[in-house]
């Protein structure tokens, strides 16, 4: 599997990838990344500066991504890990690792001090990975995601 940043023609199946993982790990519609408008947009979402969204292939497949963002309304040195989710043929061989470590790169090189994530209570495998690539849980929410069906927020220190 290759990771690569987003292209403007990945836009309709990253999209679809990205709900059919939501759908299958019984992610509510409302308040998480499954009705954030940017979804069916991602190129064009993550063209900006201080923005990147990498997507994990193989045979040209698209199996997920993650990405990196500023925090929205929220402190300027704080950037968000984003929209990562991998279709169930790409977990469990490192690939959540490696994305992380690009995007945590990326976010460092961009002068972002700290990142934070949101994600389920469900999501225990991807809550272990956050934690082992140094993620802690915090408190409350932070910035304004709009994700606000989503209570386990974690912060790492770049």
């Amino acid at each position: 599997m290759k990771i690569r940043p987003i292209e403007p023609n990945d836009n309709k199946i990253v999209a679809k990838v990205l709900r059919d993982v939501l759908i299958e790990l019984n992610v509510p519609k409302t308040g998480t990344a499954y009705e954030d408008k940017e979804l069916d947009q991602m190129y064009e979402s993550y063209s900006g500066d201080q923005f990147i969204y990498y997507v994990i292939h193989s045979n040209n497949l698209i199996l997920g991504g993650a990405g990196i963002a500023p925090l929205k309304n929220g402190d300027p040195t704080i950037c968000e890990l984003q929209k990562m989710y991998f279709a169930p043929q790409a977990r469990g061989s490192g690939n959540g690792s490696k994305m992380i470590m690009m995007c945590l790169d990326f976010a460092k090189k961009q002068g972002f001090k700290k990142c934070y994530i949101e994600t389920m209570p469900n999501m225990l495998a991807a809550q272990k990975l956050y934690k082992r690539m140094g993620f802690s849980y915090i408190d409350g929410p932070m910035g304004d995601t709009g994700h606000n069906s989503c209570p386990i927020w974690m912060l790492k220190t770049l």
